[in-house]
Protein backbone atom coordinates (compact mmCIF):
# COMPACT_ATOMS: atom_id res chain seq x y z
CA UNK A 1 0.00 0.00 0.00
CA UNK A 2 1.27 3.49 -1.12
CA UNK A 3 0.26 5.85 1.74
CA UNK A 4 1.08 9.52 0.80
CA UNK A 5 0.60 12.43 3.45
CA UNK A 6 0.38 16.22 3.20
CA UNK A 7 2.15 18.90 5.86
CA UNK A 8 -1.56 18.49 7.59
CA UNK A 9 -1.48 15.28 8.16
CA UNK A 10 2.50 15.84 10.08
CA UNK A 11 0.80 18.66 12.07
CA UNK A 12 -1.80 16.80 13.43
CA UNK A 13 1.15 13.95 14.58
CA UNK A 14 2.79 16.94 16.41
CA UNK A 15 -0.20 17.03 18.76
CA UNK A 16 -0.56 13.39 18.49
CA UNK A 17 3.40 12.62 19.72
CA UNK A 18 4.06 14.89 21.90
CA UNK A 19 0.63 16.08 23.44
CA UNK A 20 1.40 19.45 23.12
CA UNK A 21 0.74 21.98 20.29
CA UNK A 22 3.94 23.39 19.80
CA UNK A 23 4.72 26.10 17.59
CA UNK A 24 6.41 24.86 14.55
CA UNK A 25 9.95 26.45 13.95
CA UNK A 26 9.95 26.15 10.28
CA UNK A 27 6.57 24.79 8.46
CA UNK A 28 8.77 24.60 5.27
CA UNK A 29 10.18 21.48 6.43
CA UNK A 30 6.59 20.07 6.98
CA UNK A 31 6.11 20.99 3.53
CA UNK A 32 9.49 19.26 2.33
CA UNK A 33 9.23 16.16 4.16
CA UNK A 34 5.84 15.84 2.70
CA UNK A 35 6.83 16.44 -0.72
CA UNK A 36 10.36 14.43 -0.21
CA UNK A 37 8.29 11.27 1.02
CA UNK A 38 6.14 10.95 -2.93
CA UNK A 39 9.10 10.96 -4.79
CA UNK A 40 8.40 7.44 -7.08
CA UNK A 41 12.31 7.36 -7.57
CA UNK A 42 14.81 8.64 -4.90
CA UNK A 43 17.79 6.98 -6.48
CA UNK A 44 17.80 5.88 -10.35
CA UNK A 45 18.98 1.69 -9.05
CA UNK A 46 16.29 2.46 -6.33
CA UNK A 47 12.44 2.73 -7.95
CA UNK A 48 9.25 2.48 -5.71
CA UNK A 49 10.17 3.06 -2.58
CA UNK A 50 7.97 1.22 -0.03
CA UNK A 51 7.22 2.28 3.33
CA UNK A 52 10.50 1.87 5.18
CA UNK A 53 11.59 4.42 2.79
CA UNK A 54 9.25 6.64 3.46
CA UNK A 55 9.14 6.72 7.07
CA UNK A 56 13.14 7.71 6.87
CA UNK A 57 12.29 10.24 4.88
CA UNK A 58 10.20 11.86 8.43
CA UNK A 59 12.87 10.62 11.01
CA UNK A 60 16.01 11.72 8.75
CA UNK A 61 14.70 15.48 8.14
CA UNK A 62 13.01 15.81 11.78
CA UNK A 63 16.23 14.89 12.91
CA UNK A 64 18.72 17.11 10.76
CA UNK A 65 16.36 19.89 10.20
CA UNK A 66 14.71 20.48 13.02
CA UNK A 67 11.15 22.20 12.14
CA UNK A 68 10.04 21.97 16.04
CA UNK A 69 11.22 24.33 18.61
CA UNK A 70 12.12 21.29 20.45
CA UNK A 71 11.76 17.49 20.71
CA UNK A 72 12.65 16.85 17.03
CA UNK A 73 13.62 13.93 17.85
CA UNK A 74 10.77 12.36 19.58
CA UNK A 75 8.75 13.79 16.76
CA UNK A 76 10.68 12.07 14.28
CA UNK A 77 10.90 8.76 15.83
CA UNK A 78 6.55 9.05 16.29
CA UNK A 79 5.92 10.05 13.12
CA UNK A 80 8.16 7.09 11.26
CA UNK A 81 6.35 4.79 13.61
CA UNK A 82 2.59 6.85 12.94
CA UNK A 83 3.19 6.20 9.19
CA UNK A 84 4.68 3.17 8.92
CA UNK A 85 1.35 1.77 11.39
CA UNK A 86 -1.02 3.53 8.73
CA UNK A 87 1.09 1.98 5.82
CA UNK A 88 0.09 -1.58 7.63
CA UNK A 89 3.92 -2.19 8.62
CA UNK A 90 5.86 -1.97 12.25
CA UNK A 91 9.23 -1.17 13.36
CA UNK A 92 9.15 -2.75 16.97
CA UNK A 93 12.56 -2.25 18.61
CA UNK A 94 14.39 -1.33 22.01
CA UNK A 95 14.61 2.28 22.84
CA UNK A 96 18.37 1.28 22.84
CA UNK A 97 17.83 0.89 19.04
CA UNK A 98 16.41 3.76 18.68
CA UNK A 99 18.60 5.52 20.67
CA UNK A 100 21.76 4.50 18.20
CA UNK A 101 19.61 5.06 14.98
CA UNK A 102 19.06 8.43 16.03
CA UNK A 103 23.17 8.89 17.12
CA UNK A 104 23.96 7.66 13.34
CA UNK A 105 21.47 10.06 12.00
CA UNK A 106 22.32 13.13 13.77
CA UNK A 107 26.07 12.00 13.27
CA UNK A 108 25.28 11.89 9.56
CA UNK A 109 26.45 7.81 9.65
CA UNK A 110 23.37 6.97 7.66
CA UNK A 111 21.55 8.14 4.27
CA UNK A 112 18.18 7.92 4.08
CA UNK A 113 18.95 4.50 2.64
CA UNK A 114 20.75 3.40 5.84
CA UNK A 115 17.99 4.39 7.76
CA UNK A 116 15.18 2.55 5.97
CA UNK A 117 17.30 -0.69 5.89
CA UNK A 118 17.61 0.34 9.92
CA UNK A 119 13.45 0.42 10.18
CA UNK A 120 13.19 -2.76 8.71
CA UNK A 121 15.44 -4.75 10.56
CA UNK A 122 13.13 -3.44 13.58
CA UNK A 123 10.39 -5.61 12.17
CA UNK A 124 8.49 -8.48 14.31
CA UNK A 125 9.50 -11.67 13.23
Amino acid sequence: MELLIDYRWLLDRQEDILRSDLTVNDLSVLVGMAARHRVNTPRLDKADPDAFWRAAVFLEESVLLRPLPARNEAYGYGVALAYLEASGKRADAQYEQWRDLITDIRSLRLDTYGIADRLRSFQEG
